[in-house]
């Protein structure tokens, strides 16, 4: 099977990982405690992810591994790792799971807005409407369809849920060239025991021991495989396009929610849906479509006047194009290479 078939099967399975969290939690959620229940998905997913290091660490070189100068931002990867899905179970507790996959997409607003204001990275116009758009549905969700402008609760915890994983993100970008076998492994059993000591201090503790093997496999699954695939599929599409491909996940979700909860479909809604769906396509529109400059070199021997000469030619221009893979190719017709030569030639 061709290479890029079986990455994009990955970047679709990925997806389909992570959407089992909300739903399956959700079940979940009926026999553990929230707190607890967050503990146990980031505990499996450094659990599994760590056996799987161990049979890739003496391929990996030294250089690749976390050290001293990388410890402020995998200190707050790991709190903010602890807080996120206490919030998101606690959603999920006392909104419904449909909500809180949609709300799900409101990382991609946090993630770009706190990249913007803190670490000044530069957004799109593409990108902003992808913020409105999103934002629009987010509130549309948060309030209350039948008792006018209340609040719902549970998709406030999902909204700061995705404010924590969008600060989050930026933190764990910045040591992003670092091992990922070791980045997920350190999260997923620092943030795992976090949440369990908290759970205990708490003493949201309540479980069924018979709970706790599932709990485990669908943190593995749902965080640990999930990002493990992501990658996979990243090595040959590239960053643009594994993550245009990934974005469908809150909506997978939300089609598990209804097959397997039978959640009841509200006017409300489906308004929601409709405007966080325009949302994320300007999102995979600007993933996909870059800006590039680029400076190319051509040499090229004609005969004129019964003369051969040779012009090496240096430009520079600006194009828009959409990046399917790390490479792409440029063709210019001879009479173009022509007319630039004779405005500057070598």
């Amino acid at each position: 099977m061709n290479s890029k078939i079986i990455a994009i099967i990955y970047a679709i399975v990925a997806a389909c990982f992570y959407a089992l969290n909300v739903p399956c939690s959700k079940i979940l959620l009926s026999e553990l405690s929230p707190v607890f229940l967050a503990g146990l998905l980031y505990l499996g997913a450094g659990t599994g992810v760590g056996i799987m290091y161990l049979f890739h660490f003496k391929k990996e070189d030294k250089s690749e591994r976390l050290n001293k100068s990388d410890l402020p931002y995998t200190v707050g990867m790991v709190l903010l790792d602890i807080i996120a899905p206490i919030l998101l179970m606690l959603g999920v507790k006392f909104g419904t799971s449909g909500n809180a996959s949609l709300l799900g997409n409101f990382e991609i607003v946090a993630t770009t807005l706190i990249a913007m204001l803190i670490f000044k990275e530069k957004v799109t116009w593409r990108i902003w409407v992808a913020i409105l758009l999103i934002t629009a549905s987010s509130i549309i969700l948060t309030f209350e369809s039948k008792d006018g402008m209340n609040f719902s609760v549970g998709s406030l915890l999902v909204l700061g849920a995705t404010l924590c994983w969008g600060l989050e993100n930026n933190c764990t970008r910045k040591i992003s060239e670092k091992s990922t076998y070791q980045i997920v492994t350190i999260k997923g059993l620092c943030s795992g025991f976090g949440s369990l000591i908290l759970s205990f201090i708490t003493g949201e503790t309540k479980f069924i021991l018979k709970y706790i093997p599932f709990a485990l496999l669908l943190g593995f699954v749902a965080y640990g495989l999930s990002i493990f695939t992501y990658i996979r599929a990243q090595k040959v599409l590239g960053a643009a396009k594994t993550s245009s491909y990934y974005s469908i996940a809150p909506f997978i979700g939300v089609f598990l929610t209804f097959i397997l909860l039978h959640e009841k479909l509200s006017a409300q809604y489906f308004t929601a849906l409709l405007v966080m769906i325009a949302g994320s396509a300007f999102v995979v529109y600007d993933t996909l479509l870059r800006a590039h400059q680029h400076e190319h070199s051509h040499t090229f021997t004609h005969t004129h006047d019964g003369s051969t000469h040779t012009h090496t030619i240096v430009h520079n221009h600006l194009h828009k194009h959409f990046v399917t893979d790390e490479k792409h190719d440029h063709r210019h017709s001879m009479e173009e290479l022509e007319r630039e030569a004779e405005h500057k030639p070598l």
